[in-house]
């Protein structure tokens, strides 16, 4: 009994992480209609951003109490600028011709690791962990890390808070009327660009605090990180419908349990490929995913 649990809240962890990345992903496909293959870099500058932080380089940051908030704060708010920035620079010019876009942003996917690996090197670094999330607690019977608890917290904020914004504020309302009719909704007045560049700005800033908290899981920091969990981020974001929150988020617990149970009663790694199998006998079922929506 204590090993399912201590799966099943590790399971709930990782899932926590995939629909950080995801979720971004899902709101940028749904309302702008664009495959973000650098938003595992986002990942990554948001990690690297936290981790140099909460390494004493950032004064009033740190790695223990409110010194590691800061810590946190600060990549998530350097992951937004680089969102911010890669939607001006590089997205923008290219809204009309999807393949170039697609091309011009797995260059970025590639270039931001290899640029974080010539400055900091290519091995993996130790993240600077709080002493207060290092601690487990007891549960059924089994030792559970904290950390798998921020994770989910933060995984379960993000989802409020996105869906609050799309459905509740008038900039969410202009993004999904935008999206309907671009034209008239300009014809009203109303800046569209400014509103989709927000949309990115949240989705980066949603896949940096994975960055920045998702060393508390894998207890390191390297400049692939954010490259690998975005596979199965896109994974989770076909499963769940392109474009629908609900159905990432329902995803990525999916995939998350998958993955520990299939790791640990089988082969290491296997667990990979059942999740590739999972999808693959989904949209077969269902082609359109679980929700297939943004809600």
């Amino acid at each position: 009994m204590s090993t399912v649990v201590l799966l099943v809240l590790t399971g709930l962890g990782l899932g926590a992480l995939y629909f950080l990345v995801a979720s971004g992903l899902s709101l940028i496909f749904g309302l702008m209609d664009v495959l973000n293959f650098a938003h595992g870099a986002l990942m990554s500058i948001g990690a690297y951003g936290t981790w140099w932080a909460a390494s004493g380089h950032l004064p009033g940051a740190g790695s223990g109490g409110l010194g590691f908030v800061v810590a946190v704060a600060f990549g998530t708010a350097v992951g937004t600028v680089a969102a911010v920035v890669l939607e001006l620079a590089v997205i923008r010019p290219l809204y009309t011709r999807p393949r170039e876009q697609i091309l011009a942003t797995v260059g970025v996917g590639l270039a931001v690791p290899a640029l974080l690996s010539a400055i900091w090197g290519a091995d993996a670094r130790p993240f600077p962990s709080p002493d207060a999330l290092s601690g487990t607690f007891a549960l059924l019977g089994a030792r559970v890390p904290l950390n798998r608890l921020v994770l989910i917290a933060a995984a379960v904020v993000v989802l409020v808070a996105l869906k609050a914004f799309l459905g509740r504020t008038r900039h969410g309302l202009v993004v999904r009327a935008g999206v309907e009719d671009r034209a008239m909704v300009t014809a009203l007045g109303i800046d569209v660009r400014k509103a989709f560049t927000l949309v990115f700005a949240i989705g980066g800033a949603a896949a940096a605090l994975g960055g920045a908290i998702g060393g508390l899981y894998f207890g390191s920091v390297d400049p692939e990180q954010g490259t690998s969990l975005l596979i199965f981020a896109f994974v989770v974001v076909v499963m769940g419908g392109m474009g629908s929150l609900t159905g990432a988020a329902l995803a990525s617990v999916a995939v998350g349990l998958v993955q520990q149970f299939a790791n640990y009663y089988t082969t290491d790694g296997l667990g990979d490929l059942v999740v590739v199998v999972l999808l693959a006998a989904l949209l077969l079922v269902r082609p359109r995913g679980l929700t297939g929506r943004l809600a």
